[in-house]
């Protein structure tokens, strides 16, 4: 079968719904088709880590993309595209003709080398199996120390299961904090009830009737009801790749219109490689905020408007009663100045490289991102002591 539409999105996740209705305010006869993978309509994924282990309930998540008027086409992959004929070709054998053409594939997340039915926290299905898993009193292996895994171990942990993590570095998220608060997050971890095991991988597993069992890297064995693994995720790049779009940074590259080396493919959210001018270099970011904003931005510029990505994205995260909002590069390789009220609780760390602020970790402290991004667009220099104070922070 045959689709003609003007715009059409490959990617029904938050940057294709935010395009969506970005085009639909600014055309509003133009024809718009979604396609995508997964059998859900647009939803927040955030809340899967975060609200709905709370207080959040499950019908808020969804998007509303009936308000844009788009043809949403789930269970679809797009498979290649004819940059020439201006069509993409999805897995049913159905091709799909275009003017304008958005890429926002979003990401498949990174698997254990080993073993089967574990879950990777990617997808509202990968949610609700997690969730009725996640009973009080059960079980619950986490593998990996970072961003999401942080998230899902404070998520169980607080749902009353038995959570145990494990991951190679020496601390809760050390490769984004500076050393002395990622050991007081573990610590906190530990007093909250959570198995930390730093320093401990799984070399090895396997999931059976009775949950599953892993082998670790020092030699012991651990079973579980559940194992949850966050590894981060690697861009869905294959299609622009075959298409032969411009890569960098893992991801599409795209300039400030996010319009790729194609001037009718536009790529927006995890998988788009943008420039941000205030870091002096391409980068690519994979949260919320990042994804909505460029979602609106591309749609804006696929409609013929003006209308630059100049913001530089911000994300957040929540583990148990703490939570930050963070600006730009969070590398504890950089120099790190911090400026506590209470340690650990509630302050600011700045991130230095080159008499430049990078990034900015707002910790337990709201109200600040735009003074954030200021402050990393700002030419400097700075230094450890002319840097800390430059934001306020409330005690």
């Amino acid at each position: 079968m045959q689709h003609v539409y003007d715009y059409l999105i490959v990617g029904a996740g938050l940057a294709g719904e935010a395009a969506a209705q970005a085009i639909r305010g600014a055309d509003d006869q133009g024809t718009i088709g979604m396609l995508g993978d997964e059998a859900h309509p647009p939803y927040d994924r955030p809340p899967l880590s975060k609200a709905l282990w709370k207080d959040g309930k499950e019908d808020d998540i969804w998007r509303p993309i009936a308000k844009a008027r788009a043809t949403v086409q789930l269970g679809r992959r797009a498979r290649t595209i004819d940059r020439a004929a201006h069509v993409v070709h999805d897995d049913a054998g159905d091709t799909w003709q275009y003017k304008k053409l958005l890429l926002a594939t979003g990401g498949t997340p990174r698997t254990l080398p080993f073993g089967e039915g574990f879950i990777y926290l990617r997808t509202y299905d990968d949610y609700k199996r997690l969730r009725a898993a996640a009973k009080p009193g059960a079980r619950i292996a986490v593998i990996g120390g970072g961003f999401i895994g942080s998230e899902i171990a404070a998520a169980m942990a607080i749902n009353g299961c038995k959570t145990t993590m494990l991951f190679p570095g020496n601390a809760i998220g050390a490769r984004a904090y500076p050393a002395a608060l990622a050991a007081a997050i573990t610590d906190y971890y530990r007093e909250r009830g959570v198995d930390v095991r730093s320093g401990t991988t799984a070399t090895g597993g396997r999931a059976d009737g009775d949950g599953a069992e892993l082998v670790l890297s020092d030699g012991s064995t651990l079973r579980a009801d559940t194992v949850v693994a966050g590894l981060g995720i690697v861009p869905n790049v294959q299609l622009a790749q075959a298409a032969g779009l411009q890569l960098d940074q893992g991801g599409i590259a795209v300039d400030e219109h996010l319009q790729t080396s194609d001037p009718d493919i536009y790529a927006a959210g995890d998988v788009a490689a943008f420039p941000a001018p205030a870091l002096e270099r391409r980068v690519r970011v994979e949260h919320e905020n990042a994804a909505a904003t460029m979602g609106e931005h591309a749609g804006l510029c696929m409609t013929g408007r003006n209308a630059p990505y100049d913001e530089l994205p911000f994300f957040y995260s929540d583990l148990f009663d703490l939570g930050y909002e963070a600006v730009g590069i969070l590398d504890a390789r950089l120099e790190t100045v911090e400026q506590w009220v209470t340690p650990f609780r509630e302050g600011v760390v700045y991130y230095l490289d080159g008499g430049r602020v990078r990034g900015v970790l707002l910790w337990n402290t709201w109200g600040q991102v735009d003074a954030a991004r200021a402050l990393i667009a700002a030419p400097g220099p700075f230094t450890a002591a002319t840097v800390r104070g430059r934001l306020p922070v409330a005690g």
